[in-house]
């Protein structure tokens, strides 16, 4: 189930860049709320609280409860514009969403039980292929993330999407059930070097330069 916040926000009269800077320069955000068959709404929060909710991470999978003004919306964030330099949180596009609309969402994928993995625990290595996978679900029934469980994974098992704990409806986009999304591969063993290796390569080398004969003038 999708984890819940809570922001406040205010109604802005007026778009457009000159807006959005003077906004930013008073510490707050410019945002628009849409969705559900009714007009757009541009708002401001606080650059404060959305800048701890966004490095909390999950506000494009986590619904939140929204007061604009004392009046509330159910939203999700669908899009999160950040400055390229400062990655400073620039606008943020809010959805109206219901507890059955259903829209497509990235998820994290969560690999458990890596502790008592026997693959791991013989010295493999987990390799992990994709880190989100495309979901699509109802906004009340998005998960924090999906797990695959690697308590019966050996060296060379490759762990499969089928493999996955997916909610109940949901249905996965753009991969197959047989993409291979992780896998425990043998460790990378590393030839130690040898004592004294380099100088002996070096005299070996260096020895039918010395042994030529000088050339006749």
């Amino acid at each position: 189930m999708s984890k819940h916040y809570t922001l406040a926000a205010q109604k802005r009269d007026r778009a457009g860049k000159g807006v959005a800077r003077a906004l930013r320069r008073e510490q707050r955000v410019p945002a628009v709320v849409y969705g559900d068959n009714k007009a757009p709404v541009l708002i401001s929060c606080s650059e404060k609280d959305i800048t701890l909710q966004f490095q909390k991470g999950g506000m494009k999978t986590h619904m939140c409860d929204l007061d604009i003004d004392g009046k509330k919306e159910s939203v999700l964030a669908r899009d999160i514009q950040l400055h390229p330099v400062t990655d400073r949180v620039e606008h943020v596009d809010f959805m109206r969403v219901g507890p059955k609309t259903k829209l497509t969402v990235s998820v994290p994928l969560h690999f458990t039980n890596q502790e008592s993995c026997p693959g791991i625990k013989a010295k493999g290595i987990l390799n992990i292929v994709h880190h989100h996978v495309d979901i699509r679900c109802a906004a009340g029934s998005i998960p924090e993330a999906i797990e695959i469980d690697l308590s019966a994974a050996g060296i060379g098992d490759a762990l499969k999407l089928s493999q996955a704990a997916m909610p109940k409806g949901a249905e996965v986009m753009h991969m197959e059930a047989d993409t291979t999304v992780a896998n425990i591969v043998e460790p990378t063993i590393k030839a130690e070097p040898v004592e004294g290796a380099d100088a002996a390569a070096t005299d070996a080398a260096a020895a039918p330069a010395a042994a030529a004969p000088a050339e006749k003038k």
